[in-house]
C-alpha cells in the first residue's frame, strides 16, 4: 500500500519523541515497578520455608501489591494508553492544516488511517512488552523461580489479550478524533465513554439484576434466585470491555481458575468431584473457557477501527 510505511514511520517517531508518551510510560513503569516489587516481596515471605507451588511465577501478575495486581492495573488504567495515543490523531492534523498536505502527496487516504492505527498498536505492544519483561525480571530476582514453558505461553497469551484490549480504546479514540473537530471535545468524549463502560455498567448491572430478580432472604430455598440474579448481573457486565478483559486475563494468568462465572450451582456429587480434582487447568482448556471473551474483544477492536476507517474515507478534507 503506497505511503503506508511512510505514515507508519512518521507516527511511530512522533509517539516515541512526544513528552506525553515519555510521561505516560514513566508513570506506568513506576507503578508496575512498585506493584511487582511489593507482590514479589509478599510472595517470597509467603513461600519461605515451604515447597513452592506450581505456576508460582504467574502469581507475580495476579497477586495484589500495594493496591492492585498487574492484571487489575492494566484493566483499570490500560485504556488511558490507547486514549492518549489516539484522541488527536486526525483532528490535530486537520487543525494544523497538514492533513490536506498529507493526502495531496502520492499517499492514499486509507494509508493515513491505517498507518496511524498500526503505529499506535506497535507503541502499545512495546510498552506492554517492556512492562511484562520488567515484572518478569523482578520475579527472577525476588522469588528465584524460573518460569516454565506453559507459564511463558500463558504470559504471551496474556500479552496478546492486553494488546487487543488497549487497541480497542485506541480505535475508539481515533473514532472520536475523526468525528469531532475539536481536540478537547474528542478527549472529553473518550474519557467519558471510558468511565461509563468501565465503571457505570457494573453499577447498572447490579441495579438491573436486583430490579428483575429481587433478592430475598438468602437461605437454601433462595439458591435459584441468587443464581439468576448473578447470571443477569454477569450478562449485563459483559457489555463492558474491562469486564471481558479482566475475566479473560485472570483465567489465563491463574491456572487454578476454572471458570469465569462468579457463582456456580453444584450438587453434592459435583462438589465431591470438584474436591477431588484441584489440579491446575491445562492451557488448552483455559483457552476454551475464555474463547468467547477473546472473540468479543477482537471483534470489538476490529469493528471500532472499521467504523473509524469508513468515516475517515467518507469525510471531506478541506483546508
Amino acid at each position: 500500500m503506497q505511503g503506508l510505511y511512510a505514515v507508519f514511520r512518521k507516527e511511530l517517531s512522533d509517539h516515541f519523541s512526544s513528552y506525553r508518551f515519555v510521561i505516560l510510560f514513566a508513570l506506568i513503569a513506576m507503578v508496575s515497578f512498585i506493584t511487582s516489587y511489593m507482590a514479589g516481596l509478599h510472595l517470597r515471605e509467603s513461600l519461605e520455608g515451604i515447597a513452592k507451588p506450581k505456576f508460582v511465577f504467574l502469581m507475580l501478575f495476579n497477586t495484589p501489591g500495594a493496591l492492585f495486581s498487574m492484571v487489575q492495573f492494566v484493566a483499570f488504567f490500560g485504556p488511558l494508553i490507547g486514549l492518549v495515543l489516539g484522541f488527536d490523531a486526525i483532528n490535530r492534523e486537520r487543525g494544523n492544516g497538514t492533513l490536506i498536505k498529507l493526502v495531496s502527496q502520492p499517499i492514499y487516504r486509507d494509508a493515513v488511517i491505517n498507518g496511524k492505527f498500526l503505529a499506535g498498536v506497535v507503541t502499545i505492544s512495546l510498552m506492554l512488552l517492556s512492562i511484562v519483561l520488567l515484572i518478569s525480571g523482578f520475579g527472577l530476582t525476588l522469588i528465584g523461580v524460573v518460569p516454565g514453558l506453559e507459564e511463558l505461553w500463558r504470559l504471551f497469551i496474556y500479552l496478546m489479550i492486553s494488546i487487543f484490549y488497549i487497541s480497542f480504546w485506541l480505535g475508539l479514540a481515533i473514532l472520536f478524533s475523526i468525528s469531532f473537530k475539536s481536540i478537547a471535545t474528542s478527549a472529553l468524549a473518550s474519557v467519558a465513554l471510558w468511565i461509563f463502560l468501565s465503571f457505570f455498567i457494573s453499577l447498572g448491572a447490579d441495579v438491573l439484576a436486583n430490579a428483575v430478580v429481587p433478592m430475598g432472604s438468602q437461605d437454601q430455598a433462595q439458591t435459584e434466585t441468587i443464581a439468576r440474579n448473578a447470571r443477569i448481573k454477569e450478562l449485563v457486565s459483559l457489555c463492558s470491555p474491562m469486564v471481558l478483559y479482566s475475566e479473560a486475563s485472570s483465567t489465563i494468568i491463574d491456572p487454578m481458575r476454572k471458570t469465569t462465572h462468579a457463582i456456580i450451582l453444584m450438587g453434592p456429587m459435583e462438589r465431591l468431584s470438584a474436591s477431588r480434582f484441584q489440579n491446575p487447568l491445562p492451557l488448552g482448556q483455559s483457552l476454551i473457557v475464555v474463547s468467547p471473551h477473546l472473540i468479543a474483544l477482537v471483534a470489538m477492536t476490529l469493528i471500532c477501527f472499521a467504523i473509524s476507517y469508513i468515516l475517515f474515507m467518507l469525510q471531506e478534507i478541506r483546508t
